[in-house]
């Protein structure tokens, strides 16, 4: 039998891309991992998580195991609205959709946004993941560079004209992570939030603001895009996985009713009513701003130290931007190919994630590595920067 002849058309097309997660690598026993975009393991709440199980089985028995689940899920998305109101964005329970995490936040959105004639307008370089889900719904993009202050608003005004005048589709939406981007760590600039607002609207697209690392800044979080947006042109996509643990799975979608009504219809019953539960169960007995601190501090010194450590051991040619919160370091080799070096890093010791995996032109990632703070410890993060600078020079 052929399984292939029973697909659909957009199946096949979209099982010519690469196979998801083929940017990880296979990591070695002892090998410091600078590659992982994970929270750190001394971070992640298992007691207090642990608790919070057994003070729901306790109070509810079965309920929170069965299809509809605990009373708590609604009181989850009550602590999520809250938190995303301490933010300036201010959301009915009727715009506010809980995911498994915020990939199937970014997949519901692709899926009810983008067909095969679409275009997608994204920062170059990206998140990954993002970009394996877009290229499952369409083979039409715009990739916008970004700089130290963010995606570059100015190219992106400069390709929008040139396709409005030439008679080219214009982006259905613009996918952003503008606050410590992944991979780059960078941060848009307010006068660039303002602006790429103003273009959506004179274009008339809408912006998926992915804030996976939004709340994790060295000092202040800059104003997001959605608390900006008067319009309701902003998707908002949240999740709790950096800052409570990646395991459970909660992600959401923040917009106007129709998107989220249209994302429900899809996502139907594929909840998770135990983890939902559990996560409220959590969240009730947690001081939330007391935990952010902690987070921060602790990612704060970490970033510390692998910057310390870029710069006392890598030659002078290499370059870096200063992230100001999130998980991620950007680092430039002027003339290395960081895919070919990855193997020579790991046999050192030390893993990365090769720059090519972040363009849809992988060729514009050669000289490029992603590095994470966030899981090793300091000690391991100075030690895996010094095996890697041995690599480079």
């Amino acid at each position: 039998m052929d399984a292939e002849s029973f697909f659909s058309n957009n199946i096949k097309a979209a099982l010519k891309n690469s196979p998801p997660g083929e940017w990880m690598p296979n990591i070695p026993e002892n090998c410091i991992r600078l590659n992982s975009g994970y929270p750190a393991p001394e971070l992640i709440p298992d007691q207090e998580l642990k608790a919070a199980v057994a003070r729901l089985l306790n109070e509810e028995r079965d309920l929170p195991l069965h299809y509809l689940g605990s009373p708590r899920i609604d009181k989850l998305k009550e602590q999520i609205q809250d938190r995303l109101a301490e933010r300036g964005m201010r959301v009915s329970k009727e715009e506010l959709l809980i995911t498994s995490g915020a990939c199937q936040a970014i997949d519901l959105v692709a899926r009810i946004l983008l067909d095969e004639e679409a275009v997608v307008a994204m920062e170059a370089p990206t998140y990954m993941e993002a970009l394996e889900i877009f290229q499952n719904y369409t083979d039409h993009y715009i990739s916008i560079p970004v700089d130290e202050q963010g995606l570059q608003t100015d190219l992106l005004e400069k390709e929008l004209a040139e396709r409005k005048q030439s008679g080219l589709a214009l982006p259905r939406f613009l996918y952003t992570i503008p606050t410590f981007q992944n991979p780059t760590g960078t941060t848009l600039t307010l006068e660039r939030r303002k602006h790429l607002l103003e273009l959506a609207s004179s274009y008339n697209f809408l912006i998926i603001e992915d804030d996976a690392y939004g709340e994790l800044a060295f000092n202040e979080s800059p104003a997001t895009l959605k608390s900006m947006d008067k319009e309701g042109r902003v998707l908002h996509i949240g999740s709790l996985s950096k800052v409570v643990a990646p395991g459970m799975r909660i992600g959401w979608v923040a917009a106007a009713h129709d998107f989220i009504t249209a994302q429900w219809w899809f996502k139907k019953d594929l909840d998770h009513p135990f983890s939902h539960s559990t996560m409220a169960a959590f969240l009730e007995n947690t001081d939330f701003e007391k935990r952010l601190d902690i987070l921060k501090g602790t990612y704060s010194a970490k970033c510390g130290a692998m910057l310390s450590a870029l710069k006392e051991n890598m030659p002078e040619s290499v370059t870096w931007y200063v992230p100001e919160g999130g998980y991620f370091a950007w680092v430039k080799i002027p003339g290395a190919d960081t895919a070919e070096m990855l193997s020579d890093a790991m046999a050192e010791g030390v893993a990365y994630i090769p720059g090519k995996h972040f363009f849809l032109d992988q060729a514009e990632g050669k000289e490029y590595l992603r590095l994470s703070f966030s899981y090793a410890g300091e000690k391991e993060i100075a030690e895996g920067i010094r095996r890697l600078a041995k690599v480079v020079k």
